[in-house]
């Protein structure tokens, strides 16, 4: 989302010559695979988080611009909202200690990035959707200064003709409506890439659809949003309806919204990029000066370019990416199930766990989503991000025909870890580092504990200590906070502590705690 566009307006002429040229990279996608051009895949995985801006008062800080510009490393980068940027990982080997040294670099950079944000009194929080945020910080004003952003607001806004409309019923219900996507930048995640062959690509995307919700579940950390208790994992209703272009008619027809889980499971790679031109119109009717048939025919690789950025504003849960990488094309499949945080181990723990299980999953005999309905699959992650670790999902009997619910925590336990296990020893990582990271998934389905849960229980013991919302909010933020930088696993972190304070304070100068020191949690 990061590049800068023109925004100089769009005619009826751009947007005809951009479907045709569309078609004519859908053509070129097609021709690529039918000759295998594609890069053979090198176990590379790519790692991005999305990231919040708070002060030492729990709330949001409008200030992506001023961080970055003190940061000054293009390993950061801004994203939708002024409260928002987005940290990128370089690409690992999938091997040997990959999570622990993936865990390191991310310490590192978050810590820098802390230390540059204090010199402006903002912390970096690392959660599904701050939840502190009000209506009022994520209007059309609050959106960053790239003109891509504005384009895509203009875009989306004379597509849909009317307000944005959120409805939400979960613990609480939110109504609420905007007249921008700007309540789209509440949702903030983590980015899983992986590098496939065309072969290979249709079982590794299935197999993602089929875990997603087992990531949601045991992952959830988003359950607050606009002042109001909703899902466990609320980002994915958020997104639906924040980028929902439809109008009520176009709902009620059936129309597929462009946040979306699909519809069935697929063959090919080919098969999304289709979807995708045949199911949404354009967004950013933007052209680019190269032409991808010709340039094939003169034995080159064309950038696809249309369809690149056409792809970008279609949000699926597991998302085709296309790139082109020293003069050779390849596949990747891009996870962006998971909410951000809590801590560095709890991001690498579910990155653990979603490498196992893909691999695992695909190299099935009877895989899964030959013996699981789509239906089920869409269900089931519906399910998830309602009850997050407490859901219970269908799932196929294991040795037997037909499908039967389970407990997400059982299932995980008994079925699911033991393949994940398998599928990192087959990608060749570190017995120690399979099991340190496997183990935090062990224990949060042992103790039915996630992001998600702990806030809810810590929220509810602020409001117990007599705290209006606004205020118990804020507490459970700032000890959110406290706690996410002693680096220790969510499943550990104390509910209760001894001192809530009453008022918000005014921003203070935080205590240089280290992004997972393993000193142990902060205290009350």
């Amino acid at each position: 989302m990061g590049e800068k566009v023109a925004a100089d307006g769009i005619g009826l002429a751009d947007r005809e010559r951009y479907r045709r040229k569309l078609q004519e990279c859908l053509e070129g996608l097609a021709r690529l695979l039918g000759e295998k051009r594609f890069d053979r895949p090198k176990n590379l995985v790519g790692l991005e988080i999305e990231l919040n801006l708070a002060g030492a008062d729990g709330l949001p800080r409008m200030m992506n611009s001023q961080v970055l510009e003190r940061i000054a490393s293009k390993d950061f980068q801004t994203e939708l909202a002024r409260c928002n940027l987005e940290v990128n990982i370089a690409p690992h080997r999938l091997h040997g200690q990959v999570f622990e040294q993936l865990a390191e670099e991310l310490r590192t950079a978050l810590a820098y990035a802390d230390r540059k944000a204090r010199e402006v009194a903002a912390r970096i929080v690392m959660i599904g959707i701050l939840p502190t945020l009000d209506t009022t910080d994520l209007t059309a004003a609050s959106l960053s200064e790239n003109d891509r952003y504005f384009l895509l607001n203009d875009e989306m806004r004379a597509a849909r003709g009317e307000d944005f409309a959120l409805d939400i019923q979960g613990v609480e219900r939110l109504v609420a409506r905007s007249p921008s996507i700007a309540p789209e930048a509440a949702c903030t995640s983590v980015q899983l890439h992986l590098q496939v062959t065309p072969g290979r690509f249709a079982a590794v995307w299935n197999a993602a659809q089929a875990l997603a919700a087992v990531q949601v579940a045991v992952g959830a950390n988003s359950p607050f949003f606009f002042g109001r208790e909703l899902w466990r994992e609320t980002r994915p209703p958020v997104f639906q309806q924040a980028t929902d272009t439809r109008p009520p008619e176009l709902q009620a027809q059936g129309v597929r919204p462009r946040t979306w889980f699909g519809e069935r499971w697929i063959d090919s790679a080919y098969d999304l990029f289709a979807e995708n031109v045949r199911y949404f119109p354009p967004l950013l009717p933007l052209c680019g000066t190269q032409h991808p048939l010709r340039v094939l025919d003169a034995g080159g690789v064309p950038d696809l370019a249309e369809l690149v950025l056409h792809n970008g504003t279609v949000y699926r849960w597991n998302r085709p990416v296309y790139a082109v990488t020293d003069g050779v094309p390849h596949l990747r499949v891009e996870n962006r199930v998971l909410p951000a945080g809590p801590t560095v181990a709890d991001v690498l723990a579910n990155t653990a766990l979603y490498y196992g299980l893909v691999r695992a999953l695909a190299e099935q005999p009877r895989p899964v989503w030959s013996r699981l309905p789509f239906a089920a699959a869409a269900e089931n992650f519906a399910a998830a991000c309602r009850h997050g670790i407490d859901a219970t999902l269908r799932w196929p009997r294991p040795g037997r025909g037909g499908v039967a619910e389970i407990p997400v925590t059982r299932l995980v336990r008994q079925e699911l870890l033991p393949l994940a296990a398998a599928g990192l020893d087959a990608w060749g990582v570190e017995p120690a580092d399979r099991d340190r990271y496997l183990g935090i998934i062990e224990e949060r389905c042992a103790r039915r504990t996630n992001g998600a849960s702990w806030q809810t229980a810590a929220y509810h013991h602020a409001r117990e200590q007599g705290l209006d919302r606004g205020a118990a909010l804020a507490e459970m933020t700032r000890r959110y906070s406290e706690l996410m930088r002693s680096g220790e696993p969510v499943h550990t972190w104390p509910v209760a502590w001894s001192a809530v304070r009453r008022t918000v304070p005014s921003p203070r100068r935080a205590e240089a705690n280290g992004w997972g020191s393993g000193e142990g949690a902060a205290g009350g």
